[in-house]
């Protein structure tokens, strides 16, 4: 603790992401299964934007508002410009919604198993709030968000366990709390889940935030975006415009609306992910795991005789990293990543080998 510190400095307890191992050449090549990153490459296009890219455009401010990228998504989720934020990946964008939504008399919901930044910004941005238990199987319990409240965030389908909502329970869930900003965190609904996007021009206190990272093939560079209705989006451009008023760069957007284009690449992608989300979790079944159900790009499991931290440890020790959270209630589970083909098989090799 440094005597420069505010008192509320002092007082943070920061994210903590997943490892991110150097690979240096010479050392062991750790295949990384613990940050849910897509295995495969971003879009060709891509690659053409970054071989073609005018590097001229690099001594000006970008578009501060990213009209061009603007336009792309709300034409891709059938909006209007002016329902559609974009920013510096995902995060920022939940950190402009804490600050503009959230700080209100009655406590924020969230569930006590989910994205584990969102205790975090309440820390940081001073928001009362309050988690909801998730049921024995990890499922929301609704009745618990019927209570007085200055907001509700729920990622869908949820980290770390990767089970989503239905529709249905979403629109009722806006329907029972018309006064508070309901936020659905979808990083991961391109690979099985729902969108509530859908369900934005019935709901004016509906926020829905995605991610360019991982259906998108683009972790390496920070995009995100909201969609909800006008109101909402100005608010998040009030706290965007009292921060950074040149968010996104110029690179960035441009690599955002080429990947958006390449419709076909982005379906084989999922799809790929998923088939081999479904053929890893049966292999782990026939292990003895229980993997429960998962419509993202990662597999929530426990196994009965082999701790989760062991299992994680003698993972690492082989060169496979995987997600553990010493946290109440998931301390027995991993979270694993969907690699490729290769790296499943290398991960299930490894597991066999352990469990023996």
């Amino acid at each position: 603790m440094s005597k420069y510190w505010s008192k509320l400095v002092s007082e943070l307890k920061p994210y903590i992401p997943g490892e991110q191992p150097g690979n240096k050449p010479g050392e062991q090549q750790v295949i990384k299964l613990n940050t849910n990153e897509n295995p495969y490459p971003p879009s060709p296009a891509v690659a053409e934007v970054l071989r073609h890219f005018d590097i001229d455009q690099l001594r000006q401010y970008p578009d501060p508002e990213s009209r061009d990228l603007i336009a792309a998504l709300a034409a891709y989720y059938h909006l209007d410009a002016n329902q559609v934020f974009v920013g510096n990946g995902s995060d920022e964008v939940l950190a402009h919604a804490f600050q503009a939504f959230f700080k209100q008399d009655d406590a924020l919901l969230f569930a006590d198993i989910s994205y584990s930044f969102y205790p975090v910004y309440c820390g940081l941005y001073q928001i009362d709030y309050r988690q909801v238990a998730l049921d024995q199987a990890f499922q929301i319990d609704f009745d618990g968000y019927r209570n007085a409240n200055g907001g509700i965030i729920l990622a869908n389908p949820n980290a770390p366990t990767g089970i989503a909502l239905e529709l249905a329970a979403i629109r009722q869930l806006l329907a029972d709390n018309p006064e508070s900003v309901v936020l659905i965190d979808e990083a991961y609904v391109d690979f099985g889940a729902d969108s509530a996007c859908q369900l934005i021009p019935e709901f004016p206190n509906l926020l829905v935030v995605q991610t360019f990272s991982k259906s998108r093939n683009l972790a390496g560079i920070r995009l995100g975006f909201a969609l909800g209705q006008s109101e909402l989006i100005e608010g998040l451009q009030r706290v965007k415009n009292s921060f950074n008023s040149y968010p996104v760069d110029s690179l960035t957007n441009a690599i955002g609306l080429a990947a958006l284009a390449d419709e076909s690449y982005f379906q084989q992608c999922c799809q790929r992910i998923i088939a081999s989300r479904e053929s890893l979790g049966r292999e782990l079944e026939s292990l003895g795991f229980e993997v429960y159900p998962s419509s993202s790009n990662f597999v929530f499991v426990s196994h009965p005789e082999k701790a989760a931290e062991t299992l994680y440890l003698e993972l690492k020790s082989a060169g496979i990293l995987v997600r553990y959270f010493n946290q109440a209630r998931i301390d027995n589970c991993l979270r694993i990543t969907i690699g490729s083909e290769g790296e499943c098989d290398a991960l299930l090799a490894a597991l066999k080998k352990i469990l023996r």
